[in-house]
């Protein structure tokens, strides 16, 4: 296996309007046998970059490594990669022996290694009965079965993923995941994949790297993009349900620094308040996950008084174990919290939406506002 790196990689098209940037100054780092996941919205740029890995999109500027050898002008099928894609990209009039067998037959491997490794490739993946069929025969997890067996046959320096998932049915998605999460533990490959699922990125990934507008935002551990995000589009995007944002002013209250959003106000830790002290008075968007949020009040909130916001519940979806439970605020702010089930919160009800103040985060206002709670330890913007 081996190390992938890219080197302030850019792609811009050129087209009858004109250029368009893609891809800007990407970096990554990518380490032996790590598995990266690139995650963002349609259109972020992580399906190019990869295919950019990969030699099918000529890069415009930067560098790509693929271990020590630069790869920027070697052709695709020279660069020792292996691709598995969204749609599979199987030959219909092949059996499933033969698809896997393909590309080593293409590479003159010997007919006795050939039947080795598509035998043990099937077997890791459980389509051993399936080698004598066609692909219209096959279900489509079994096809996706089917594309991974291929990659894994050539024995690649890395994987790559381009959404291999995005075809299957929800319950289907989660069983590939966890069959590709323990593939890529028992073969110790490096592997980039791409998916538009931050739930999917959360759970595959050793470290994910949040794209928009083609460029990275955060590249750090799931724990950490989740519970430490470096900016208002990260934090918003990860997590199901999103987080809660609330806009307000900072001031000073009893002696704390409090974010007052109008109709209340919620105090803010400690240790922000060094950092904040002289901008009392400036506009800042509060953001709290949904599970950090109560409807009865901690007893240190409700000692000191505020650290919550009068609200009105709007809609409460039952989800087994928990409910999302939907207020607004008289501001006319829109949030939704997590709680237990069985809490007896009705839908048009009014009620006191509680804050942990050790939870909350505070970013400059923007759909891109940076994360003014870090203090700029452990949070990645780019992959060194």
């Amino acid at each position: 296996m081996a190390t992938v790196t890219l080197e302030n990689v850019g792609k811009v098209y050129c087209g009858d309007r004109g250029e368009v940037t893609a891809v800007q100054n990407v970096s990554l780092a990518i380490a032996d046998r790590e598995f990266v996941v690139l995650v963002g919205p349609s259109g972020c740029g992580k399906s190019t970059t990869l295919r950019m890995v990969a030699g099918l999109e000529e890069i415009t500027t930067g560098t790509i490594r693929i271990g020590d050898r630069v790869v920027n002008d070697v052709a695709p099928k020279d660069r020792d990669i292996a691709m598995v894609f969204q749609n599979y990209a199987l030959y219909p009039h092949m059996t499933v022996y033969n698809n896997m067998a393909f590309g080593l037959k293409m590479r003159k491997v010997a007919k006795a290694e050939i039947q080795t490794k598509v035998q043990k490739a099937a077997r890791m993946l459980g389509i051993e009965h399936l080698l004598q069929r066609k692909p219209k025969a096959l279900s489509g997890g079994e096809r996706q079965r089917v594309a991974v067996g291929r990659a894994i046959v050539r024995s690649p320096k890395a994987f790559l993923f381009d959404e291999p998932l995005s075809n299957l049915d929800a319950r289907l998605r989660v069983q590939m995941r966890a069959e590709l999460k323990k593939l890529h533990r028992e073969l110790q490959t490096t592997a980039i994949y791409v998916t538009h699922d931050q739930e999917e990125a959360m759970t595959l990934g050793d470290r994910i790297v949040v794209m928009k507008g083609g460029r990275v935002h955060q590249c750090a551990t799931p724990l950490e993009v989740y519970s430490r995000p470096a900016d208002r589009f990260v934090a918003g995007f990860v997590g199901t349900p999103p987080m809660n944002f609330l806009s307000g002013r900072l001031r000073e209250m009893d002696g704390d620094l409090v974010f007052d959003e109008g109709s209340g106000t919620i105090r803010l830790p400690k240790a922000m308040h060094r950092r904040l002290a002289g901008r009392l008075g400036q506009e800042f968007v509060l953001g709290a996950r949904p599970e950090t949020l109560s409807f009865s009040a901690p007893a240190a909130a409700a000692a000191k008084g505020g650290n919550c916001l009068p609200a009105q519940v709007t809609v409460v979806e039952t989800l087994g174990a928990d409910q999302d439970v939907y207020v607004q605020t008289r501001a006319g702010l829109q949030m939704v919290a997590r709680i237990p089930a069985g809490l007896g919160v009705k839908e048009g009800t009014n009620a006191e939406v509680y804050f942990d103040s050790e939870q909350v985060h505070l970013f400059e206002p923007g759909e891109n506002g940076v994360n003014v709670s870090l203090d700029g330890q452990g949070v990645q913007t780019s992959a060194a």
